[in-house]
């Protein structure tokens, strides 16, 4: 019994060899994942089939409890047995595959059993047909829950197999006594040696499983890593600069031989081997980048021929150029290259047409971002060039009107005005300014105000020195006042007062402007500040203007709140601290 419970364990050996080298095979690996698909199982069918074939093939002939060892087993005499692989090779299938599986390859082996002979071979037929059937029913929830039974109960499981074929001999025989020795003789040898094959297996599929995941977790995390790391320099543009830092990030993370990044006329950057020759701002040297910027698609090659660089002592000897698009257009290559062509490997490959696609998206979100800077710039440009046609036509009727009664006082209010319109200018340019600089426009303003409507309005500035270098939008303050000089008061001619305050909490400068006039009706309030309002006095497009910058600049947590009762309205912005 001994003996043959280590020859049991040496051709379970072979079929677990066997399986270790099948789960090295990336194709078979990929199928465990797929285990649902027809393709699959019609593709384990094949490999348990000849699994099955070895098993009954390298089996153990028994005759009268005496082991006769063959070198393969292809036809039994009418009295012997066959100790076998057989019940580890079915019951596996049907672990893996599921019932279809496990069936088929059951009466795969039922059928080549029969075929052997040997004494009442009727037995093994249907013990086959039934661990066939038994150990795919069990296997099911696995595979619809794309899992793999644990190894624990893969040993469980190889025994119970067995032992059902122990029983359908004692069953199914027809001597009873003859039977009985049988069992009592191989029983234990193949129970053990069935199960622990089937618990190996197992172990195997899920040793390897668990790897691969790790690698590929391992893998990643760097690609993540490395996205993170070259993100900012993408974001810059594809120039000589960004492409530098980029490549030397990318050596650093694959560790070949040189890496190079080109854009649609000369190389960038070239870091490593081959940097003595391939050198940024010259032009492209080979004909391998020409081919890739001309046909937009990845190119592989492996000898120093096929790189066709121009120098004759080029050490690079395989080269991988994967092309950077943008906009479906192709704006440059990522070149990785080998002294060693046996360093290109399928690995290398995959990863560089992964990282090309990141690449290429990063390259594009750069150029979006850019251009919706510029939209933005543009549109906060366009809103701060705005000036009133009102406040300056009622201005120019002011100095008008004062040339007669007192010249130095319109002299005065001339430079002011010119000076306003200075700042207007200068601030159109520009999407942000010093607060003094607002301040020193928002007295320009209100010096022509007064002019206008002598003692209507008291003004009360409240800023500390040290928040003068502070930036702030142009015009912000001067928009706030104006609001409130032409609507806040409505006709009334004295006590008009209007508060402004910049003060500092931590990180955020607080921007307010109060008055005491008649507050603001519910019907505008709900809309102020978020589109045109129609208004007698203006165009009414002031402080959507103004709320529309702060988005752009800011985001919306620094657009205008409007607080407002029957004794006043207080408007207040956040926008982050910033000094100049």
């Amino acid at each position: 019994m001994f003996s043959l419970l280590i020859l049991m364990l040496l051709r379970s050996g072979l079929i677990i060899l066997l399986a270790y080298l099948l789960l090295n095979i990336p194709t078979f690996r990929r199928m465990l994942n797929q285990r649902r698909s027809i393709k699959t199982q019609l593709f384990f069918i094949f490999i348990f089939g000849l699994f099955v074939v070895i098993s009954n093939f390298t089996g153990i002939e028994i005759t009268n409890s005496q082991v006769i060892v063959e070198q393969l087993t292809t036809q039994l005499s009418n009295e012997s047995a066959l100790a076998n692989t057989r019940v580890l090779t079915i019951g596996v299938s049907g672990l893996i595959g599921g019932p279809f599986v496990g069936l088929s390859v059951g009466i795969l082996s039922a059928i080549m059993r029969f075929f052997q002979g040997g004494a009442e071979v009727h037995i093994y037929v249907v013990s086959s047909i039934l661990i066939g059937l038994f150990s795919g029913l069990y296997g099911y929830r696995s595979v619809r829950k794309n899992t793999f039974p644990s190894v624990q109960s893969g040993l469980v499981f190889g025994m119970l197999m067995e032992a059902t074929q122990m029983i359908c001999i004692l069953l199914l025989s027809s001597n009873l006594a003859s039977a009985w020795q049988l069992v009592e003789f191989i029983a234990i040898p193949m129970m053990g040696a069935n199960s622990i094959g089937t618990a190996i297996f197992l172990s195997i599929i899920e040793t390897t499983l668990k790897q691969e995941e790790m690698t590929k977790a391992i893998q990643t995390q760097d690609v993540l890593e490395l996205t993170n790391k070259t993100l900012p320099y993408f974001r810059m543009g594809l120039n000589e600069k960004s492409a530098h830092e980029v490549a030397t990030i990318i050596k650093k993370f694959l560790d070949i031989s040189a890496v190079s990044l080109t854009n649609q006329t000369e190389i960038l950057a070239h870091v490593g081997v081959g940097s003595d020759h391939h050198k940024p701002a010259s032009q492209i040297l080979t004909g391998l980048s020409k081919e890739v910027l001309e046909k937009g698609m990845m190119k592989e090659v492996y000898t120093r021929k096929e790189i066709n660089c121009g120098d004759p002592d080029c050490p690079l000897q395989a080269a991988l150029v994967l092309p950077l698009k943008s906009k479906n257009q192709t704006v440059g290559t990522l070149k990785l290259y080998f002294t060693d062509a046996n360093d290109l490997t399928p690995v290398e490959r995959r990863l560089a047409e992964g990282l090309a696609t990141i690449f290429s998206n990063q390259i594009e979100l750069g150029e979006r971002e850019n251009e919706s800077k510029l939209l933005k710039e543009a549109e906060i440009d366009s809103l701060q060039a705005q000036v009133s046609p009102h406040f300056l036509f009622n201005a120019m009727n002011t100095i008008s009107s004062l040339i007669r009664i007192d010249s130095e006082k319109a002299r005065k209010l001339v430079l002011e005005l010119s000076y306003f319109l200075r700042a207007n200018l200068q601030g159109s340019r520009q999407p942000k300014i010093t607060l003094e600089r607002e301040l020193a426009q928002l007295n320009n303003y209100m010096a022509l105000e007064f002019a206008r409507f002598p003692d209507r309005y008291e003004v009360d500035i409240q800023v500390e020195d040290s928040l003068k270098g502070a930036q702030v939008p142009p015009f912000i303050l001067q928009n706030l006042v104006e609001n409130a000089f032409r609507h806040a008061f409505k006709n009334r001619k004295t006590g008009n007062k209007v508060v402004i305050e910049v003060i500092q909490e931590e990180h955020i400068l607080y921007l307010s402007v109060a008055d005491n006039g008649y507050g603001i009706p519910d019907s505008i309030l709900e809309n102020i500040g978020k589109k045109p309002i129609d208004s007698e006095k203006g165009s009414g497009t002031a402080l959507d203007n103004l709320n529309r910058r702060l988005l752009n600049l800011y985001g919306k947590d620094s657009t205008l709140m409007f607080t407002t009762s029957e004794r006043g309205t207080v408007v207040t912005c956040r926008i982050p601290v910033e000094f100049a």
